[in-house]
């Protein structure tokens, strides 16, 4: 991920879930928020309901490839919070990429065609 940094302390992901605005799928929830940076922030929530740390530490490695093959698409600039599902663990990754991409839509995060990002 080399226009993404991490989003690590508590009170950034409250903003976030006050503040930001939302998108919801089957596989997970996603929150963002446009910031005056350069550069994106990635920030990933896998509660205990997953399950142990295996199934939790696979979640979030799953999220954490779908951000990275869609980093290129994405606009700089924005706080982004993915909370994990129970479904990411056993969903398969074509579907998961389908989601990601309509919930980035959505939120705006991925331009129209025809606009690059910057």
């Amino acid at each position: 991920m080399k226009h993404t940094v991490p989003l690590k302390k508590n009170h950034e992901f409250r903003r976030l879930y006050s503040k930001g605005k939302s998108a919801v799928c089957p596989y997970f929830v996603v929150y963002c928020r446009r910031t005056g940076r350069k550069m994106s922030r990635l920030g990933i929530t896998t509660g205990l309901k997953l399950g142990g740390a295996v199934k939790r530490n696979r979640a979030r490695r799953r999220i954490r490839e779908l951000y990275r093959t869609h980093e290129g698409k994405l606009l700089p600039g924005y706080d982004v919070v993915v909370v994990a599902r129970t479904r990411v663990i056993y969903g398969r990754f074509a579907e998961l990429e389908r989601s990601f991409d309509q919930l980035m839509k959505k939120l705006g995060l991925i331009p129209p065609k025809g606009d690059k990002p910057q």
